[in-house]
């Protein structure tokens, strides 16, 4: 199942970040190198985005209470999503195969 997990970061995030960036950065890379986060990056200088696949959304929650700019207040707020997605070439659920 895709997740997206969504950030909504404090005004200054971009300058408070530098401190707490390696260990964000050690955290999304191992993450995604066990294949559950699949995309993450900026939504401009207002918060962030991440596309988890996984069958346990504990998995993006236990994430984002890890994260350093969660746990240090650069984040004003957080939410997860399921996404069920339908078009692309990784669509869990993809509709154009039942239209051929």
């Amino acid at each position: 199942m895709h997740y997206l997990l969504i950030y909504e970061a404090v005004k200054d995030y971009m300058i408070r970040r530098n401190e707490f960036r390696d260990e964000y950065l050690r955290l999304a890379q191992k993450a995604q190198e066990c294949g559950e986060l699949i995309l993450a990056g900026a939504l401009g200088t207002q918060g962030s985005a991440f596309l988890f696949s996984i069958e346990d959304p504990k998995i993006a929650e236990n994430f984002a209470k890890n994260d350093p700019y969660v746990k240090n207040n650069l984040i004003i707020s957080y939410k997860l999503l399921p996404w069920t997605t339908v078009i692309g070439k990784d669509a869990q659920n993809p509709l154009m195969k039942k239209l051929k």
